[in-house]
């Protein structure tokens, strides 16, 4: 599965491996570009794309949910796997701990990760451990 990001500059992309159990991240497309993302989808046979979707800690949507969920209409048209959006919220506070932990890979990549991380827990019937 991959992971993303998504931003008005930058698209954070991450990388499950085939069993979902190890994620990392991968470089950053700036600007954001759907080919870029199907060019991944192509290039590494993943099944399904999980986009961010930024919501509110009280659970709502504004205008970057808008902007996020046009991306992935954009996107839904330029690859032949679902994409699916999931909850990103702390997902940058926790790539941010991250990066302060030594992690090298871009913020937004790391935000991509800890979203699939979440994700793919979620999918096995359990949240990730606070880590």
């Amino acid at each position: 599965m991959l992971g993303l990001d998504y931003g008005a500059a930058r698209l954070g992309c991450a990388l499950s491996d085939p069993t979902g159990t190890v994620v990392r991240p991968l470089a950053v497309i700036e600007p954001p570009e759907a080919a870029a993302v199907a060019r991944l989808v192509a290039e590494h046979g993943v099944d399904r794309v999980v986009v961010g979707m930024p919501v509110t800690l009280e659970g709502t949507e504004g205008p970057q949910a808008m902007a996020t969920r046009t991306f992935c209409a954009e996107l839904e048209r330029s690859v032949a796997v679902p994409v699916e959006t999931y909850d990103e919220r702390l997902t940058t506070r926790m790539a941010e701990a991250s990066r302060r932990a030594g992690a090298r890979a871009p913020e937004d990549s790391l935000a991509a990760a800890h979203l699939l991380e979440g994700y793919l827990a979620r999918q096995r019937g359990r949240e990730p451990a606070d880590d």
